[in-house]
């Protein structure tokens, strides 16, 4: 049977002129912001009701175990669908309920006794009964406990009703798996629904009696708490005000993924970890496409290195790295052409597997015309420039080509880029790359040739280290190097390294075969403000739900959420005001910054 419960105004139409008196069953309701809000209409059967489009039904709990864990009510909360929770809780008067649970421990003594004197074997359920309740009443006696009347009741949506079916098969199995029972308010769905709505008016009224202990684990509000005894501040938990403290290192990997649009804090983000990672006695390497790192660098004495064409600073692709322990020459030589290969298909552009081989074989001349072979130590020795690869290849069958499109490095536009001794030393704990003043086309060989020089530098001295990447969506881009930063994301953990990916090109970012790994290789992973554009690719990638759509869409700056494994939280990222200034990218402080700075000079 269904009832229907049609809302009209107060005024009169011209129906009832037509018509006579409406019936009085129907009520009229206000001209106010009611009208505006209440549903064209309301149908009530004894399984669901029907608001508009829109099917519900309100369900009660009403069977408890013994012993409830913490937190065991997240479970119905972090459900990915449309529901309302109303949590109803009634405080009982102390005497009163001292007196019942004193007629409760006679009635259970005199069982007891009944069934010694019978002779029956012992009840365990009844004897840790007797033991509950008078701890009970200890507690409420000592006034270390009070008693309350519990009842809730969970309000669910569907668009028919067999989703609505499986909704509550949903929100029973999630339950029951916790020996929690529930029940639909059967022909009483309408006061299921209006006690459910914020009127504070409890409708249905089934109750559990629960002291203050059980009650506790309710706690509706579910953050994972992302505080430890080591690490560094990263920020506040939004949800429960408590200070996101973490340790990178204590985790699987210490990679860490940041994506936001523009503006949104990232940068800001990366410095006051910097800052606070240089105190606990970690070294930072950074590369900096946009010169966002030269004031930090300055002010606390790091090493800052400017890669330009017309730049002083050279780092020689073609240096050797130095041997590890563990390595032998022969390992580390076939490696360190291998990454060689890579850095010239990327210069050179697209090639043919031939065309690679001829690469390969020329790189391998190239080394031993300075008797650097394989199986020879070469500790010590001169390296070779990219004038003497174009030089070998120019003698080889086949290389003249190739030999043609290195020119412009070697004698062209670009000459004395990649072909200059390197005369770059590490002697700082921070040390900056900055490649602002590059060509775009010279960015992604800028960015892999220095990754390749702060690798080698990485394998040969086992040392805590933070491998900043920003703008990592410009070597994205190339599969070369791509491959490069993701088999260091993999292999970064073996020498005590993480490695920080920042973008704000989502899009292509992730796009690349190689993108998604290396995501799913970072263990910690920021998300700042989004665009409308990327939210979709975003909310896949990390399995986002729609209210965590939201928080990135309706983000402030410094605004996000913040994976540390399987936890996370949202994030509001706070500096001291000393942090705040040397980390600040605004460019009014930084043109005072500037300004400031001329006036002392």
């Amino acid at each position: 049977m269904a009832f229907n419960f049609p809302f009209f105004s107060k005024k009169k139409t011209e129906d009832q002129d037509t018509f006579g008196p409406l019936p009085s069953q129907y009520k009229f309701a206000t001209d106010t912001l009611q009208d505006l809000l209440a549903p064209p209409g309301i149908e009530a059967t004894n399984d669901y009701l029907k608001i508009g489009s829109l099917y519900t039904k309100t369900l009660f709990l009403f069977s408890y175990p013994n012993v409830l864990s913490s937190g065991w009510f997240s479970s119905v909360i972090n459900i990915e669908k449309s529901f309302d929770i109303a949590i109803y809780l009634d405080p009982m008067d102390t005497a009163t309920a001292l007196k019942n649970l004193r007629k409760k421990v006679a009635q259970i003594e005199s069982q007891l006794m009944e069934q010694q004197e019978k002779g029956l074997v012992r009840d365990p359920l009844l004897e840790a009964s007797y033991k509950n309740i008078e701890g009970l009443r200890d507690s409420l006696q000592q006034a270390e406990e009070k008693l309350f009347n519990l009842g809730i009741y969970i309000t669910i949506y569907a668009t028919d009703t067999s989703e609505l079916q499986k909704y509550e098969s949903e929100v029973a199995g999630l339950l029951e798996g916790r020996m929690i029972y529930i029940k639909p308010t059967l022909f009483e769905h309408l006061e299921g629904f209006q006690t459910t709505l914020p009127l504070v008016s409890d409708k249905v009224q089934v109750y559990t009696p629960f002291d203050t202990v059980p009650i506790s684990t309710l706690f509706p509000f579910d953050s994972a708490e992302l505080t430890s005894d080591d690490g560094i501040l990263y920020g506040v938990n939004m949800h429960n005000n408590s200070l996101i403290i973490f340790d990178r290192f204590s985790l699987e990997n210490a990679n860490m993924v940041i994506f936001a649009k523009s503006g949104s804090g990232k940068s800001f983000f990366t410095k006051l970890e910097i800052l606070r990672s240089l105190m606990m006695g970690t070294d930072i390497l950074i590369i900096d496409p946009e010169n966002e790192y030269q004031a930090l660098s300055e002010a606390i004495g790091g090493g800052y290195f400017r890669i330009s064409l017309s730049s002083e600073h050279r780092i020689n692709p073609f240096d050797l790295p130095p041997i590890p322990p563990d390595e032998s020459p022969s390992d580390v030589l076939r490696s360190h052409i291998l990454m060689l290969t890579g850095l010239i298909k990327i210069m050179v552009g697209e090639i043919t597997p031939t065309e690679e081989a001829l690469i390969d074989q020329a790189l391998l001349e190239t080394y031993a015309s300075r008797e650097i072979v394989p199986d020879s130590n070469f500790t010590g020795k001169t390296p070779p420039l990219l004038s003497d690869l174009q030089t070998v290849l120019e003698s080889i069958e086949g290389g003249a080509d190739l030999a043609k499109r290195l020119e412009k490095y070697t004698k062209g536009t670009y000459a004395g880029f990649l072909n200059s001794p390197s005369n770059v030393q590490i002697r700082n704990r921070l040390t900056v790359f900055n490649i602002r003043d590059l060509e775009e086309e010279l960015r992604p060989i800028a960015m892999y040739m220095i990754l390749n020089f702060m690798w080698s530098l990485i394998r040969a001295e086992f040392r805590k280290r933070l491998l900043i990447v920003d703008e990592a969506w410009v070597l994205m881009k190339y599969e070369d190097g791509a491959n490069f930063l993701f088999g260091m994301a993999k292999r970064g953990r073996k020498y005590f390294l993480g490695i920080t990916t920042i973008t704000q090109d989502i899009d292509d970012f992730l796009r690349s075969p190689y993108g998604r790994p290396i995501v799913t290789n970072s263990s910690l992973q920021l998300l700042l403000k989004q665009s409308p554009a990327t939210i979709d690719i975003i909310g896949t990638t990390f399995n986002l739900t729609e209210a965590e759509k939201m928080i990135l869409l309706e983000a402030n700056v410094g605004e996000g959420i913040f994976f540390a494994g399987l936890r996370h939280a949202a994030i509001h990222v706070i500096a001291s005001y000393t942090e705040g200034k040397l980390a600040s990218t605004k460019p009014q402080e930084l043109l005072a910054r500037m300004e400031g700075k001329t006036e002392t000079q």
